[in-house]
């Protein structure tokens, strides 16, 4: 157990085959954790999400923004959005993730969940403009939720509770073989807000 009550080893891999999760558990203390959710709540340019599926265009209860260290591009769920700069704050976490990754980062695609029936469909992020099996750092901060993933090919399933101020990473073949999802849930009332630390290549 650490300084932060955590029982996890970050060095186990959660998943049986062909990919790889780390789970550091919660990586500040409660009162950095709330900083950085309240910072993030009232600080952050956030917008409602958009899919155009099948030519129509859904707009989600979630709220995206999508920051870099330069104006990238990133096209998913058929929509670009174009990166805004760095906040003081998201440097920072960057940089806490960075430190106990190994892995270095050059963009963030942050999610806001208002309460527990908003989520994530099964998904894995493949994108092209993604570095191809590079490592993606996920903060949350907020209300503890449940993540999960699937298998491809055998829908073998792994979940966990991601916890106010932890950091999960994964990389490798994670996201050719696995699919993640944020299930809904009707337990959870209060937000949770989730960064996910990417590399943009080209």
């Amino acid at each position: 157990m650490d300084l932060f009550g955590n029982m996890f080893n970050a060095s186990t891999n959660l998943l049986p085959k062909d990919g790889t999760v780390n789970y550091y558990g919660k990586v500040f203390s409660k009162a950095d954790a709330d900083f950085y959710y309240d910072k993030l709540l009232n600080g952050i340019a956030w917008e409602n999400d958009q899919a155009l599926i099948f030519g129509k265009l859904i707009v989600t209860k979630r709220k995206v923004a999508w920051y870099g260290e330069k104006s990238f591009e990133y096209t998913y769920s058929n929509i670009t959005k174009t990166a805004l700069p760095w906040t003081e704050e998201l440097l920072a976490l960057k940089l806490k993730a960075e430190e106990l990754s190994g892995e270095t980062f050059n963009s963030c695609l942050l999610n806001l969940y208002h309460k527990g029936d908003e989520g994530m469909a099964w998904h894995s992020d493949g994108e092209k403009d993604l570095k191809k099996n590079g490592a993606i750092a996920s903060l949350s901060f907020g209300a503890e939720r449940k993540f999960a993933f699937k298998h491809k090919v055998d829908k073998n399933t792994v979940s966990l509770q991601l916890a106010h101020g932890s950091l999960l990473i994964m990389k490798d073949t994670t996201q050719t073989h696995w699919l993640h999802r944020l299930p809904p849930t009707k337990l959870v009332s209060t937000p949770r807000i989730n960064l996910t630390f990417r590399t943009i290549v080209g």
